[in-house]
């Protein structure tokens, strides 16, 4: 008779990881709302996070990259796996991120706000990841003006991203080049084409720029195409976001906005 071999439990796989958001699940633990490089925007569980001696509860802080461990979505009563959440099995501080304060960390949670909308769970996007890492950076000890093409910049990039930034350099309707010597608007429902009065626009040559540092892959060569347009690329932007966010002000946004008018 065969002697069946037991294999020894396969360990889950480390993978870096950021806390978008967490949710109080109960008395000790914490819903988790993870952006990881491998497997996108994940729920997780982490059991006993709150206790005062867990080794997690320091480490679990937006805006710092972790290394994490996943393991399988734990049971509910009903002896049913818990939809998509998965189990923290472990989490550490994978250092390399400056702590956002001030204006900066407004900034931060503005980004993970737009992650969390517009980023669907599970889809993951390596070179997203990256740039958010980047940006982080960037906020971290950049000025307000290098500040708003950061913001600017990763914007475009998410859009980009998700599939709903359409190409800047050709007219959306008819896919024709557009002309040198003319301004376009980008709308959610027409993408690059000829502006009304009063819209937000912008010259073909800022638009071939901006289009150029996409195709060119890199953060710096984006924000740096995105600083001399920063009062019309926000506007435009900003229709593109609402549009399909479904709502007219991000919850961030606002709480800046209500912070700015008592300081005033």
């Amino acid at each position: 008779m065969a002697t069946r071999t037991t294999r020894p439990p396969r360990l889950a796989a480390q993978q870096v990881a950021f806390v978008l958001h967490h949710y109080d699940w109960s008395e000790t633990s914490l819903i988790l709302d993870l952006f990881t490089r491998e497997q996108g925007r994940q729920a997780v569980v982490a059991k006993g996070a709150k206790r005062p001696y867990s080794q997690m509860r320091a480490v679990l802080l937006p805006f710092q990259r972790l290394q994490v461990t996943l393991g399988k979505p734990p049971k509910v009563d009903a002896g049913e796996s818990a939809g998509e959440v998965q189990t923290l099995r472990a989490a550490e501080w994978a250092g390399g991120q400056a702590m956002l304060t001030g204006a900066a960390l407004f900034s931060g949670f503005y980004l993970n706000e737009l992650l969390m909308k517009l980023l669907a769970r599970g889809d993951p996007v390596p070179t997203l990841f990256d740039l958010y890492a980047q940006t982080l950076t960037a906020l971290a000890t950049a000025d307000e003006n290098d500040t708003q093409a950061a913001l600017r910049a990763f914007e475009v990039l998410l859009l980009k991203a998700i599939g709903l930034l359409p190409d800047l350099a050709v007219v959306t309707l008819t896919q024709e080049d557009i002309r040198l010597d003319a301004r376009y608007a980008v709308r959610s429902e027409a993408g690059v084409t000829l502006p009304r009065t009063g819209e937000a626009s912008l010259s073909a040559q800022q638009l071939i720029g901006l289009q150029a540092a996409l195709e060119h892959g890199s953060l710096a060569a984006l924000q740096q195409a995105c600083a001399p347009v920063l009062p019309e690329l926000k506007a435009i932007l900003r229709g593109l976001l609402h549009y399909h966010l479904g709502s007219p002000v991000l919850r961030t946004r606002q709480v800046m906005l209500d912070v700015q008018a008592l300081d005033r």
